[in-house]
């Protein structure tokens, strides 16, 4: 949530749907990846987990950094030097770097099928396109709302001038988080 919320704050709504449409693809990869059973896979390989989170952790570090390498501007200028698909690309793969999305979609999905009710693929992939969609919606209403923050901040230089620290900012704790979680 604080990931797109700093992207509608960045790069204001497109920004904030590009971030929210990355997830959402990433949703449906990882659907598609519970349905045929590699997340049970990969989960049920020790080191699995831990080099998904540092692998996240050091993604998310990099984005950092990149947050601070635009040059101090206005809020347009450093949004208008970062396309929507670069939005897009990087939000995806900050989703499928995380190892609570994977472990959602292994633990949580699974306990709604019925296996006497047909195909359990099937099932995962429809309740994986149900949450695909509920998500997509609730992390573009969170664009939206960073976006607004966006208008505050171009009204305000100062605040403005701040604003790729917050995003920064952001990521950082973001990575220290994921580099120092446990594994559930």
């Amino acid at each position: 949530m604080a990931f797109v919320m700093a992207h509608g704050v960045s790069y204001g709504l497109r920004g904030g749907a590009a971030a929210s449409f990355g997830i959402g693809v990433a949703d449906l990869v990882l659907t598609a990846l519970t349905a045929t059973g590699i997340t049970a896979m990969v989960a049920a390989w020790p080191p699995a987990f831990d080099l998904i989170r540092y692998a996240g952790a050091v993604y998310l570090l990099w984005m950092a950094y990149k947050a601070l390498q635009h040059p101090r501007g206005s809020v347009e200028s450093v949004a208008a030097q970062t396309s929507l698909q670069s939005i897009f690309v990087r939000s995806m793969i900050n989703s499928l770097l995380n190892p609570k999305a994977l472990l959602f979609f292994m633990v949580f999905l699974p306990q709604f099928v019925d296996q006497s009710k047909g195909s359990v693929a099937l099932q995962l992939i429809v309740l994986g396109c149900v949450l695909t969609v509920i998500s997509t919606v609730f992390h573009t209403l969170l664009g939206t709302f960073g976006s607004s923050i966006r208008l505050f901040l171009s009204r305000h230089s100062y605040a403005a001038r701040l604003q790729p620290y917050g995003l920064a900012t952001v990521l950082l704790l973001l990575a220290f988080r994921l580099a120092f979680m446990r594994r559930p």
